[in-house]
């Protein structure tokens, strides 16, 4: 039997395309194996589907000053040694990575122990996790076209992203029982991503009032975001995160508002929801997100609201309007050639792993 060590983690968006491939993988002939950090989320993402799991200290490589990046460094070393213990005693064909910084040790080892690497750029442009990665693999996966310019042209092959096929099967009544909505008005699906997203959080709390009157709300909030005072709020429901409901949920939204990962915003699309996409402004992040959203704006598939512009009363309209010509949104979607990721990344590791 082959055998592939998957990594990647810290947020969600560094998990679920794993997860993605893991049942494709099997059937395939795959034993698959994860590393990832001690406590991640990803721990708890992956042990429930029953695959080996390999916790490893982890550090994180910050552009800004902080004490932890005296520390940090050591974790990171730590874990590279753990990394080189793993994959001697797993003896995998291959290695798969999304990304985050659990990563940069793994592919690192691997990369000396002669494995070979495939690493997944789900963004426009590589965070500082695959920049350091990216000359160790043999194949780079761009999720945008836009990517590949800034990718190794002997390494980038475009493929999209794996979306877990399960997304796709979900019950707009089951949605429903879940959250224990009626269904009579639309819903309106929130989400800040798998960390949250206070400033969305804030934003939309801020519109409930007005919001409630057309819409019914389920709110993704992010772990330890929750407002417990608006728990009797009819026609809302709020939740730290869902997993395995997720696909339901997804069944029975008519549109998003949704911060502009990769990773998010490609199942929107896939799924075909307008969304309302507040990505992460430029003084917080390397800007990443704003390249998704503009992009997805350009293509017809939602509209982007900067976060810096946001008032209870814009916010309220660009739902409205969204919801007004959701059909407009759906269409463009529609249009959109999808690429098989899964297939094209399946194949590119059988050709790594030969």
């Amino acid at each position: 039997m082959k055998k592939i060590v998957l990594t990647g983690g810290g947020t969600a968006g560094h998990v679920t395309p794993n997860i993605a491939l893991i049942p494709e993988l099997q059937k395939n002939g795959y034993e698959v194996s994860y590393i990832g950090s001690y406590e991640g989320m990803e721990r708890h993402l992956i042990e429930e589907l029953d695959i080996p799991y390999t916790g490893i200290s982890t550090g994180k490589f910050r552009r800004y000053f902080s004490l932890k990046n005296f520390t940090d460094p050591f974790r990171v070393i730590k874990g590279y040694h753990e990394a080189v213990r793993a994959l001697k005693e797993i003896k995998p064909d291959v290695v798969f990575s999304k990304g985050g910084f659990v990563s940069v040790p793994v592919v690192f080892a691997a990369s000396n122990l002669n494995i070979p690497v495939l690493i997944h750029e789900s963004d426009m442009t590589p965070g500082l996790a695959n920049k350091l990665c990216i000359p160790k693999a043999t194949y780079v996966c761009a999720n945008f076209p836009e990517a590949l310019a800034s990718l190794p042209k002997e390494k980038a092959v475009l493929t999209g992203t794996p979306i877990r096929r399960e997304l796709f099967m979900g019950s707009r009544d089951e949605g429903l029982k879940f959250t224990g909505l009626k269904g009579e008005k639309p819903v309106l699906l929130v989400t800040g991503g798998s960390l949250g997203a206070a400033n969305v959080n804030n934003a939309v709390r801020a519109a409930l009032p007005e919001l409630i009157k057309t819409y019914d709300i389920v709110h993704l909030c992010g772990k330890g975001k929750k407002d417990d005072s608006l728990n009797s709020t009819p026609g809302y429901v709020q939740y730290e995160y869902i997993d395995k409901e997720m696909r339901d949920i997804f069944a029975m939204a008519d549109i998003v508002i949704s911060r502009a990962g990769a990773n998010a915003i490609c199942e929107l699309a896939s799924l075909k929801k307008p969304a309302i996409l507040i990505p992460l402004p430029a003084h917080a992040s390397r800007g990443d997100q704003i390249l998704n959203a503009n992009s997805f704006e350009k293509q017809g598939f939602a509209k982007v609201l900067p976060e810096e512009e946001i008032t209870t009363d814009k916010l309220i309209s660009t739902v409205n309007r969204v919801y007004e010509n959701r059909d407009t949104y759906i269409s463009a979607m529609k249009k959109s050639s999808q690429a098989d990721s899964i297939g094209i990344i399946i194949d590119l590791i059988g050709k790594a792993a030969k």
